[in-house]
């Protein structure tokens, strides 16, 4: 993985069955389907590094390329362990099979590069956008679908349920990430707005009374336990969190929000329920 390629946050991952293979294929929070390319690679029958060169030398696809972090089953399927891998967005995949030339590959992976340069990108497309999960829907569920027996009315019924609660699930990730993004936007105008003059922005003495003693606390049961002054870590972290160079400098609508991530501090330091500020 490069600098250049950037990291996309998942919100789905789905193992899709492509004729007895299981290919890994991620929805982002912004609704974006993409596919780790390695994988495919492995069932293809293809060496990775070649691949991912070539990924990086193609003018779009490098630009395209993002990073995933997808969970791996290992160990018998009895464990499960995360992992970045190089993703390329679901609308370039045939753009990358594509440049794999059938002919010049082994004669005994020919049939499958080509299986899956025909119809990978249909069957992922299905899978997340038709709610498909096969390669080959079975021809006589969907005659009988069309039929107006009760049990194909309850089928569709139960696929328009599951259309809405997906198109919710949707929704709601994209609000709770705009919130998050107004959420930062609002405490940065409060710091900007804090330092136009105004004292009465900040929070008052007895304020950074408390922060201070709060401090004060952690960093000594740091210190104690490894023998070196911790004040200046403890400030740095909590000036890194709360984006100010002095804690009073704060702006006063941050004050809970910082008394609670110095409270959750020393909580997970002395695994205590109760705490001493």
């Amino acid at each position: 993985m490069t600098q250049e390629q950037k990291a996309v946050t998942p919100m789905q991952q789905r193992e899709i069955e492509f004729y007895g293979d299981e290919i890994v294929a991620v929805q982002t929070v912004d609704g974006d389907v993409v596919v780790p390319v390695r994988p495919i690679c492995e069932l293809i029958g293809v060496a990775w590094p070649p691949q991912y060169n070539r990924i990086k030398r193609d003018l779009i696809l490098s630009e395209e390329a993002t990073v995933v972090t997808v969970t791996i089953t290992t160990a018998g399927a009895t464990q499960t362990q995360s992992r970045e891998m190089v993703a390329l967005p679901l609308k370039y995949l045939n753009g990358w099979l594509f440049g794999m030339n059938a002919s010049r590959v082994k004669p005994e992976i020919k049939e499958r590069l080509l299986r899956y340069q025909r119809e990978c990108y249909d069957v992922l497309y299905e899978a997340f956008f038709e709610n498909k999960v096969t390669a080959r829907p079975d021809p006589l569920v969907d005659e009988l679908l069309r039929g107006d027996s009760a049990e194909a009315r309850a089928y569709q019924m139960a696929m328009a349920i599951a259309n809405m609660a997906r198109e919710q699930l949707l929704m709601r990730q994209r609000v709770e990430s705009a919130e998050s993004i107004l959420t930062k936007h609002e405490q940065r105008l409060q710091i900007l707005e804090a330092g136009q003059g105004d004292d009465s922005r900040f929070i008052s003495e007895n304020q950074a009374v408390e922060i201070s003693q709060a401090v004060k606390t952690i960093a000594n049961e740091l210190t104690k336990r490894s023998g070196r002054n911790q004040f200046g870590s403890v400030y740095g972290e909590l000036y890194r969190r709360m984006e100010v160079t002095s804690y009073k400098r704060l702006p006063a609508p941050q004050f809970d929000e910082a008394m609670d991530f110095l409270r959750q501090w020393w909580q997970s330091l002395t695994d205590q329920s109760g705490v001493p500020f």
